[in-house]
Formats: structure tokens, sequence, C-alpha cells
């Protein structure tokens, strides 16, 4: 049976304020870097290297992304910036790094302890131009028409409702402002019992869909110049995948040649 989006929003909002909760107490790698703090899924599986960027702070790297959006974001000095689904604040201090004192960083989610934990992080920093708020990302409690840029990671995979997301990020992107997004897509049909999965939506993998879907999403949406910025495919190791599927069926989703990718995706607002 599909899960609900209600409940597919609860799932994800415990299951991140647990890793945010878990990472003030464990090593991320001993955390959600193996499967036996997190369940069957590996959290970290997609992530980048962020520690040579201006800018990185090591409390705020909880290694859930899956792409560099700062690195392709074309952020200036003076920018106000908006980061989807903000965590423990990583995107958000890497893109205060480049926006400078006159710029201003907003970091949006809905789970109470990332927040909790981004402003602890802010505040030990000393940053006057970064802020957190919460908040859906298919309602955002933003005004329109407010920000130069809008950064995301691996967090639109993760919404039940896309389309809503992006006429969201449409609204409240300036005119002549753009985004800058790292996410999960695919290529090919994953297995039911991913699909069916919790874990697996809560880990950014079946709540991915087709490449082809996404960008069309962002063309309804009213964006312009939608260019591939990097993608790579993501290989999820057969440790993770044998909590889920018969040997049979392993083989047989091999066969398949399904791909799972992070893809850096940009798009403008004329």
């Amino acid at each position: 049976m599909k899960i609900r989006e209600k409940d597919l929003k609860e799932i994800v909002r415990s299951k991140y304020n647990l890793i945010a909760t878990q990472s003030d107490t464990q090593n991320k790698s001993s955390c959600c870097g193996s499967t036996s703090c997190c369940d069957d899924m590996d959290y970290t599986i997609f992530s980048e290297d962020y520690s040579n960027l201006r800018g990185y702070n090591a409390d705020a790297d909880l290694s859930l992304g899956c792409g560099l959006p700062t690195e392709f974001a074309q952020l200036n000095i003076g920018d106000n910036v908006l980061d989807l689904g903000s965590g423990a604040g990583n995107d958000c201090f890497v893109a205060r790094a480049i926006v400078g004192e006159t710029g201003h960083v907003v970091g949006l989610d809905f789970a109470s302890a990332m927040l909790k934990k981004a402003s602890e992080n802010t505040k030990k920093l000393g940053f006057t131009n970064v802020e957190f708020v919460r908040g859906d990302i298919e309602e955002m409690p933003l005004s329109s028409n407010r920000f130069n840029v809008v950064i995301s990671n691996c967090v639109l995979n993760l919404v039940p409702d896309k389309e809503k997301a992006f006429k969201e990020i449409f609204r409240v992107i300036k005119q002549g402002g753009h985004f800058s997004i790292s996410d999960v897509v695919l290529s090919g049909n994953l297995p039911e019992k991913l699909l069916k999965d919790a874990e697996m939506y809560a880990g950014c993998v079946a709540g991915a869909i087709q490449k082809e879907d996404y960008i069309n999403i962002i063309k309804r949406s009213g964006f312009t110049n939608i260019i591939i910025q990097k993608e790579k495919e993501i290989i999820i190791p057969d440790d993770i995948l044998n909590n889920y599927l018969t040997k049979s069926e392993l083989e047989e989703f091999k066969m398949s040649k399904t791909g799972i990718y992070s893809i850096t995706v940009f798009a403008e607002i004329k």
C-alpha cells in the first residue's frame, strides 16, 4: 500500500529529528553512516566533501546531501539566499561566506531538532545575517519575490508534491533570480519493495522521480534556462539492498539497468 503524503512528511520529520539529536552525542560516521543506528539505510552514502570550502563548519555537516549546490549557485556579495531543507546549517554557512556581511541567508526546515542545531551553530559562529525558519517547502512562510538565489541539497526528492514545491520556489525568487538545486532522480524503475519502504523514502531513494519528469516540473513552474550543472550515478551498496530485496530480486534489479543519479540543476526567472 502506498504511504500517504501526510505520513511521508512525518516519517521524514521524525527521521531527521533523530539524526540531529544523535549527532550531538555520536560521531556521524558511527551514527547514520552505519545501519546500526539508522535502521537499514545509510543516510550519508550520497554525500560529497565540503571540508575544503570557505565557510565550512564541521558541526553543521551531517553528510546528508548529494551535491555541492553552492559551488554552482553563482552567488554574489550582497545576495539574499534561501536554503531549502537547511538541516544543521551546512550550506547556509558556505553561502554566507560568499555573500558576505551585506548578504543575508535564510534556512528553511521543518525538523525542530535540525532548526535547534542550526541556530546553536549560528550563535557559536556569531553570525547576524543567517537565520533559520520553520516551514514546509510546499507552503513556505516567506514573502514573494524575496530571494536572489535559492539552493537546496538532496531535499526536493523528500517532498511529496514536487509541483507545489517548485511553484513555491518560483514565487519566492526575485525577477532575474535563479536556483541551483542538488537532488536525486531516476532513470528506470525501482522495485516495488523499495518504493513502499519508509526508510528508503527518508533516505532519498523511494521519493525520487524520473529525471525527465523532474525537469518538466521545473519547466511547468515557469523557470527558463534550465541546465544540469553536474550529474553522477549513485550506486547503493548490496549490503543495504539485501535488507529489502531477495537475491533474485537484487539480480533482477541490477539487470534492469535502473540508474539512480545525483544531479545539480540550475534554472532562472527572466
